[in-house]
């Protein structure tokens, strides 16, 4: 699958959240929406991650923002690492990487010599009218958010 690009519109997904909704990407038309991929609930980074964008939600909700993490974790994982960090942000569950291939961030990876299949660090910024607006890749976690939140606040 090729790459998408800014100006593409997002490809569309409906899956399990955490709390046991689902979320239908297309749905969220009408709003900004910061959809970010993340390898692994309860890892430092991800922790980090979500962390952040907890602390800068009412930020990004006075920007018609809403943010959307996604992991392979089932629904009922995110439930615990919501509850344990005090997250207030939606997470979807995506085991079957529906999402992640759409989104061309499931990828070989490799750690300590060994390869494996897994989600790269990805945040898509998408606009109300369900078109990509800015796409990070490989993201580094310290900083993040608040280079999304100066990219929303330019729209």
């Amino acid at each position: 699958m090729s790459a998408l690009e800014t100006g593409q519109t997002a490809p569309d997904f409906t899956l399990a959240t955490d709390g046991g909704g689902s979320l239908t990407l297309s749905s969220l038309q009408g709003k900004n929406v910061v959809l970010y991929f993340y390898p692994k609930d309860d890892t430092p980074g991800c922790t980090k991650e979500a962390i952040g964008f907890t602390e800068a939600l009412s930020d990004f909700e006075a920007e018609n923002t809403v943010i959307v993490g996604v992991s392979p974790d089932t629904a009922a994982k995110h439930d615990k690492f919501k509850a344990k960090h005090d997250l207030g942000i939606t997470l979807v569950s995506d085991p079957e990487q529906v999402a992640a291939n759409g989104f061309g961030v499931w990828v070989e990876k490799s750690m300590y010599g060994k390869t494996y299949m897994g989600v790269e660090r990805s945040t898509f910024l998408i606009d109300p009218e369900g078109k990509i607006a800015e796409i990070w890749r490989k993201v580094k976690v310290p900083g993040h958010v608040d280079a999304v939140l100066e990219r929303v606040k330019s729209a």
